[in-house]
């Protein structure tokens, strides 16, 4: 019986590893850290899901994405520029993936210098809820709960490894 259940549980995480899915998902957080690092606010903007909002929870609170979207394109001409210099990338903590739906605990490293000063970074503890509409990926809520500590960063695995790991 439990040879019966170990080849069930090592097939089924065999199946995440192959998954479409999973490989779409990658896909999307890889384009994510492009468009951040290259100041691609367009493409940025279409990885969100019209109506997606984002809720801070370091300061209490919810606005639709646009919003923010907004306030952040600033940083993103600065960077397509060459004025600015940024990078985020993400690790997660845990995740739930259907066919069209997912949702990410996890950290993002953010990283950004302008020009002529001193490289400055945040980790922001983060999670993401997102929907594949009309066949592609977009974020419905990004809620950036608080901040993260360089140990927490640590203790997580690059995204790519836990999405194929399923876990």
């Amino acid at each position: 019986m439990l040879r019966i259940l170990l080849v069930l549980f090592l097939g089924i995480g065999n199946l995440w590893a192959q998954n479409p899915t999973t490989a779409d998902l990658n896909n999307f957080w890889l384009e994510a850290e492009r468009q951040v690092a290259e100041g691609d606010f367009k493409a940025y903007v279409n990885s969100f899901h019209p109506e997606a909002i984002l809720v801070n929870g370091m300061n209490k609170t919810s606005v639709p994405i646009q919003r923010a979207l907004d306030g952040w394109e600033a940083g993103f001409m600065d960077t397509k520029s060459g004025k600015m210099s940024a990078s985020v990338t993400f690790r997660f903590s845990d995740q739930s993936v259907g066919d069209s739906t997912a949702h990410f605990t996890g950290i993002f490293h953010y990283e950004w210098q302008n020009s002529g000063q001193q490289s400055q970074m945040v980790y922001i503890h983060f999670e993401a809820l997102l929907t594949r509409s009309n066949g592609h990926w977009q974020m419905l809520m990004e809620y950036q709960k608080a901040m993260a500590t360089t140990e927490e960063w640590e203790k997580l695995v690059p995204f790519e490894q836990s999405l194929n790991q399923g876990h």
